[in-house]
């Protein structure tokens, strides 16, 4: 990677990398605008490229990153191109330079509109895990789980950004010991640390996208923690699926990692037997190198490796439009709890803990099952860069309040 003017400390988060987008506030400024992380500063895209008299600098400067996804991959490649020109050559360094601001001082917003939402359920090893918990006397894997990627349809309206406060969910759940559902704050609310992708382009109702033309339509990663209530979940879901054990809250890390950014992070995908049917094989190879690191108040309770997802996000998406589905700027899917074969891998506490019957031992003498209130939960990420760099997902954030 070239040398930047801004002088960036190589271990330094966000170098030129990763060039993640997001949106933006300033205390002095309180008006949402797109930004971009860049070390310890966010440069304020809109302005720069009016500042360097950029012919997309009306695609950059709105309030949300909906029109930059929409213009679809030229127009990604090309401001992308910008960006490590103008941060890298010093004869834009006087345009640009007034136009950072001290990452410390920003406020971060939800960066785009959602539109739809699909969670899938990716990890042989969390759903084998989660097989073994709930019926142990048969088949971890149900029989159509390696012949197509399963997921859900979730609520758009509740995805929100890191570091937004999650109220505990109320509802019905019917405790084994009682004869009939009861109602009150979920007792084991839990969280599911998973990798999600925003669509930028496009695609028209009756059609369908490839596995390989994946990076045409997909603008960028990021990372989702998909708040689960296993007591609510477990009496709803027969015979539909998540309904009001996931619906109340899923929250994303605000910034937005193009998928340009991960040429060097791309590998193989575990192998897959039986081996998929013709429109969910590829050319190209779609598994990540992914490390997501998951912190429990400070402590770290699992490193999730995501280059051994069974499913990848490529084929994900052409499950998703096999059928004629249409695809729209800012839909939301999700990769599903990322999971390995490692107890200290493990994407949720249902798994960590067995469903509560093997506690989580905290240092600071404190045990867990599932989530208290006050509990907060972090994860973050990080792939394999260029010439040895690396890309920085950021955080997802969030913390527990009790039930209303």
């Amino acid at each position: 990677m070239p040398d930047s003017w801004l002088d960036l400390d190589p271990d330094a988060p966000f170098g030129l990398a990763t060039l993640p987008y997001g949106v933006f506030s300033t205390a002095a400024d309180p008006a949402p605008r797109t930004g971009v992380a860049v070390g310890a500063h966010v440069l304020d895209l809109g302005a720069a490229a009016r500042a360097v008299g950029a012919p997309f600098a009306d695609t950059v400067a709105g309030p949300s990153l909906d029109a930059l996804m929409a213009a679809g991959r030229p127009v990604w490649d090309q401001v992308r191109e910008a960006l490590t020109a103008w941060l890298t050559d010093p004869a834009h360094e006087a345009a640009v330079r007034p136009h950072l601001v001290e990452r410390d001082a920003v406020t971060l917003h939800l960066p785009f509109t959602v539109a739809d939402y699909v969670d899938f359920y990716a990890s042989e090893h969390h759903a084998s895990n989660v097989g073994r918990i709930f019926r142990p006397e048969q088949e971890p894997l149900t029989p159509n789980w390696r012949h197509l990627p399963i997921g859900y349809h979730g609520r758009s309206g509740t995805v929100v950004v890191s570091g937004t406060d999650i109220v505990r969910p109320t509802g019905q759940r019917k405790p084994p010991t009682e004869p009939a559902p009861v109602f009150g704050p979920s007792v084991r609310l839990d969280i599911e640390a998973e990798v999600g992708f925003v669509v930028g382009t496009p695609s028209p109702m009756g059609s369908r996208v490839a596995v390989d033309d994946f990076a045409d339509h997909v603008f960028g990663v990021f990372l989702l923690n998909d708040w689960s209530a296993r007591d609510l979940q477990a009496w709803e879901y027969v015979p539909l699926g998540p309904f009001l054990g996931k619906s109340f809250a899923t929250s994303v890390s605000p910034w937005i990692v193009p998928v340009a950014a991960l040429s060097a992070a791309r590998v193989e995908q575990p192998a897959q037997d039986p081996e998929p049917l013709p429109y969910l094989r590829g050319a190209q190879p779609w598994g990540l190198d992914l490390r997501l690191e998951v912190r429990l108040n400070g402590h770290v309770v699992s490193r999730p490796p995501f280059e051994l997802m069974y499913w990848t996000a490529a084929q994900q998406l052409a499950h998703m439009t096999v059928n004629g589905a249409s695809l729209r700027t800012g839909d939301v899917y999700a990769s599903g709890t990322v999971s390995g074969p490692e107890a200290g891998q493990r994407g949720c506490l249902l798994e960590l803990t067995w469903s509560g019957k093997e506690p989580l031992h905290l240092p600071d003498g404190t045990e867990r099952t599932f989530l208290e209130d006050g509990d907060e939960v972090t994860i973050t990420a990080t792939a394999p860069g260029p010439d040895g760099t690396r890309v920085d997902f950021g955080e997802v954030a969030g913390r527990v309040l009790p039930a209303r």
